[in-house]
């Protein structure tokens, strides 16, 4: 079944990017849409229903972990599965976002087999 997906990341070109890599991934793309930064994700996430949402970390005017918690706050976003994409040496960013609620996270550059592997059982 095709789920539709939401792609926050301040870089439009890594947004594409993932775009392409869930269609190489084999992932059944419905609708995909895209956000530059947490504020934009949570406006469209109150026009638009998503199964999944891939959220960089590191982005202007709110970052990955606080759209994260904000997600797993509000009624009707807290289900669906956040899959973190990072550049993020440390674990200790990681390991927010898993305490926050993420369904998981691919460090950054990714393949299009480790997105694979991570939506394994999320959608």
């Amino acid at each position: 079944m095709a789920v539709d997906v939401l792609i926050v990341d301040d870089s439009a070109a890594i947004r594409k990017i993932l775009q392409r890599v869930l269609l190489q991934a084999e992932v059944p793309l419905g609708k995909v849409h895209e956000a530059g930064d947490g504020v934009e994700a949570l406006a469209k996430l109150s026009q638009e229903k998503v199964g999944l949402i891939l959220s960089d970390i590191n982005m202007p005017n709110m970052d990955g972990l606080e759209l994260l918690g904000k997600l797993k706050t509000t009624e009707g976003l807290k289900d669906v599965p956040v899959v973190m994409i990072t550049t993020e040496g440390g674990q200790a960013k990681v390991l927010e976002a898993v305490n926050l609620g993420a369904a998981g996270y691919v460090r950054k550059p990714f393949t299009a087999e480790q997105i694979k592997e991570k939506l394994v059982g999320i959608i």
